[in-house]
C-alpha cells in the first residue's frame, strides 16, 4: 500500500494490477498481435538547467497509471497475452546508500510494487529476448491540449526487436478516462483535503494580506493535514482586476498583489495526492461581504453551474454543456441589463465568449488536464471560447471532468467588443464601464459521472449567502 500517514488515504498498489488488466483487455479488442509485450518508459531524473540541483521527481503519468513507481529511471512491460508484469531498476553504485539511503533488492522492488518480475535496466534487451516478443508496443501520441508528444521506450538494442507505435497510445489514453472504483477514492480524498483548504482561505483572508499568503495556507493545510507534497498546477491566487487574468500566478505575476478592502478574490489551486489530482475554484469577496454588482456577476457563473451539473449524465455532449454556460451567463446578463437583445442573435455573434473566453471544463485524472479529451480525429469547433474546450466527446459513466464557468470583465476583450459594432450592439456601455474593476468569477467544480447523473467531488459553500457565512465564522 501507499500511503502519507494515519490522517491520510492508504492506496491498495494492486489498481495497477486491475489497470493493467484494463489495458490488456482493450488491446486485445483492437487485435494486436500474439505474443505483444507493452514497454513503457518512467521519467527520468534530471537536473534544474546547467546545475546540480535536482528538482523533486514526479513520475510520468501513464508509467504511474500503469506501475505505481515513484523512483525515476525505470522501465516498465507487460506481457499482454498473460498478463504479467516486470519492471526494470537503475542499478544503483554502492555510495548511493550513504547520500538517498538504502538500496532497494529486486526482490524487494517486487514486493513493493507488486509486479511478476523485476531486472536491472542493463538487462532489458536480453529479459525481452528470452520472452521472444511477436512485437513491442510503444507509447507515441501527441497532447491534445499541450501539443506536445509523449517520450517512447528506448534502449540499446530495441532496433531488433519489431515495434508498433500506433496501437498503445489511444488505448492506454482511453483506459485513463473513465475512473476506476479505486482511483475514484483518491479523488475523492484529495478533493476532500482541497475542499478544505479552499475553505480555510475564506476564513483566513483579510484585506491588507498578500495573494501569495493564502497560497501558503492553502498549501500548509494540503500538506500538513492531507499528506499531500505536491500540487496539481501552480496556484491561481488572483484579487481584485488580476481576477479577470486566466492563468494569474505565473512567474511574471507570482501572485504578489497586496489585497484590497472589496476586491473579489479567484482562487484556483488543487492538491495532489499519489499523482492523482483536483482543480477547485472559488471565489469570494476580501472582507467577507459582496457588493450587489459582484452578486450579478457571481451568479452569472454560479446558475451556469448549477445547471450544467443538472444537465450531465451519460449521452450528453460536452460541447452542447459549453453551449449552455454561455446561455446562462447571458441570460443572466440580460436580467440585470448589462447585455441586451435577442438572445439568440447574441449566442450567434458570440458574445458568450467575451465574458467567457475558455472552455467549460476538462478531464481530471493523473494530470490536471488529463488526456482524452479529442480521441481520434476529432476536431475543435472553431469559434470564440469553444474552440478553447478541452474535450469534445460525449460525457459517459466513469469519467471525472471539471465544470468551471465563469464570467470575467476583461478588458482586452471588452474593448475589442465595443469597437465590433457586430458585438457592440449587445452591450449597455454604461454599465459595462461600471463593473470593469469587478473583475472575475470562475466556479470550478470537479464532478464524476454516475450511470444517472453526477457526483460532485468538491465540498466548499457556493451560494453568495453560503460563502458570507462561512467567512463570518459559522460552520
Amino acid at each position: 500500500t501507499y500511503s502519507m500517514g494515519q490522517q491520510t488515504a492508504t492506496v491498495v498498489r494492486s489498481l495497477h494490477a486491475l489497470n493493467r488488466q484494463r489495458l490488456n483487455g482493450r488491446l486485445k479488442k483492437r487485435g494486436v498481435k500474439n505474443g505483444a509485450i507493452v514497454l513503457l518508459q518512467g521519467g527520468k531524473s534530471i537536473m534544474r538547467h546547467n546545475t546540480d540541483h535536482e528538482p523533486l521527481f514526479r513520475q510520468e503519468s501513464y508509467f504511474h497509471w500503469t506501475f505505481g513507481v515513484c523512483e525515476p529511471d525505470y522501465y516498465g512491460a507487460i506481457d499482454v497475452d498473460n498478463n504479467t508484469s516486470i519492471l526494470f531498476c537503475p542499478k544503483l553504485p554502492a555510495e548511493y546508500a550513504v547520500w538517498m539511503g538504502e538500496i532497494l533488492s529486486t526482490e524487494q522492488i517486487k514486493n513493493k510494487y507488486d509486479v511478476d518480475e523485476v531486472h536491472y535496466t542493463e538487462e532489458i534487451k536480453q529479459v525481452l529476448q528470452a520472452k521472444k516478443p511477436s512485437t513491442l508496443l510503444l507509447l507515441k501520441g501527441k497532447n491534445t491540449d499541450s501539443g506536445l508528444h509523449t517520450i517512447e521506450a528506448d534502449f540499446d538494442g530495441i532496433d531488433s526487436f519489431e515495434t508498433d507505435r500506433t496501437s498503445l497510445h489511444p488505448e492506454i489514453s482511453e483506459c485513463r478516462v473513465t475512473k476506476s472504483h479505486q482511483e475514484l477514492d483518491i479523488m475523492r480524498y484529495v478533493n476532500g483535503i482541497s475542499s478544505q483548504g479552499h475553505i480555510q482561505l475564506m476564513r483566513s483572508v483579510r484585506p491588507g494580506m498578500k495573494e501569495y499568503e493564502l497560497e501558503s495556507i492553502f498549501l500548509n493545510h494540503c500538506y500538513s493535514r492531507g499528506g499531500c507534497r505536491y500540487v496539481a498546477y501552480s496556484g491561481i491566487v488572483a484579487s481584485g482586476s488580476n481576477s479577470a487574468v486566466l492563468h494569474y500566478g505565473h512567474a511574471a505575476v507570482p501572485n504578489n498583489k497586496t489585497i484590497d478592502d472589496g476586491d473579489l478574490c479567484l482562487v484556483d489551486m488543487g492538491a495532489e495526492y499519489y499523482c492523482y489530482t483536483s482543480d477547485i475554484t472559488c471565489t469570494f469577496p476580501s472582507n467577507g461581504k459582496f457588493t450587489e454588482d459582484q452578486k450579478i456577476i457571481y451568479n452569472a457563473a454560479l446558475k451556469a453551474n448549477n445547471a450544467v451539473e443538472a444537465a450531465m449524465k451519460p449521452g450528453v455532449q460536452w460541447t452542447d454543456m459549453h453551449r449552455l454556460a454561455e446561455r446562462c451567463i447571458l441570460e443572466h446578463l440580460k436580467e440585470h441589463d448589462i447585455v441586451r437583445g435577442n438572445l439568440n442573435d447574441m449566442i450567434a455573434a458570440h458574445v458568450g465568449a467575451i465574458f467567457m473566453p475558455h472552455g467549460l471544463g476538462h478531464f481530471l485524472g493523473i494530470d490536471t488536464h488529463d488526456v482524452g479529451g479529442y480521441p481520434g480525429d476529432t476536431k475543435r469547433i472553431d469559434e470564440p471560447g469553444i474552440r478553447n474546450l478541452r474535450a469534445n466527446r460525449e460525457l459517459q459513466e466513469g469519467m471525472v471532468i471539471t465544470v468551471e464557468p465563469g464570467c470575467y470583465l476583461i478588458n482586452i476583450l471588452l474593448d475589442k467588443a465595443l469597437n465590433d459594432p457586430n458585438q457592440a450592439q449587445f452591450l449597455n456601455k454604461d454599465r459595462v464601464e461600471q463593473l470593469r474593476n469587478i473583475g472575475g468569477v470562475r466556479i470550478e467544480d470537479n464532478v464524476y459521472v454516475t450511470a444517472t447523473g453526477v457526483e460532485v467531488l468538491t465540498k466548499v459553500p457556493r451560494t453568495v449567502e453560503e460563502i458570507e457565512a462561512v467567512m463570518a465564522g459559522k460552520d
